[in-house]
Parts: structure tokens; sequence; C-alpha cells
């Protein structure tokens, strides 16, 4: 029985979510950052860690500078 990349514990066929080519549990497919649970095929992914495409992925992995929250090329502070 495979194992969630997460939290290693074993993933029923009735739970998995299968994304990145691994299968997870509901719970544990979660942003990087933010933690917002994610949609299988809905994200984006960096070494293995799955990131909401906006605005998380996008503000630690994506292109700095003009149009990216300013001028001065520092990267926008999502946090809540």
């Amino acid at each position: 029985m495979p194992k969630c990349p997460k939290c290693q514990k074993e993933v029923y066929f009735a739970e998995r979510k299968t994304s990145m080519g691994k299968d997870w549990h509901p719970g544990c497919l979660k942003c990087g950052k933010c933690g917002k649970t994610l949609t299988p095929g809905s994200h984006s992914e960096h070494e293995g860690t799955p990131y909401c495409t906006k605005p998380c992925y996008a503000n630690l992995y994506g292109p700095e500078g003009f149009g990216r929250g300013g001028t001065s090329g520092e990267k926008a502070n999502y946090e809540k």
C-alpha cells in the first residue's frame, strides 16, 4: 500500500488524492507556505513540495522586479 509523502502513513484507495505522481491523504495535500488545501493538478511544485500557484509559488519562485509588487525588487509578503 502506498505511503503519503507528507505523513508517511498508508493511503487507502478510497481516500487518496493523486498528485505529483504520489498518493496523498486529502488533508496532507496542502501548500508548503500558506497551508491551503490543494486540489490535485491545480497547484505548483518545487523540490517535491506542493504550493498554491498564486500567490505562494509565484512569490517564492517567480520572477522579481517590476510588475511583481513594487519597483524595489522586493517580494510581496502574503503572510496572514
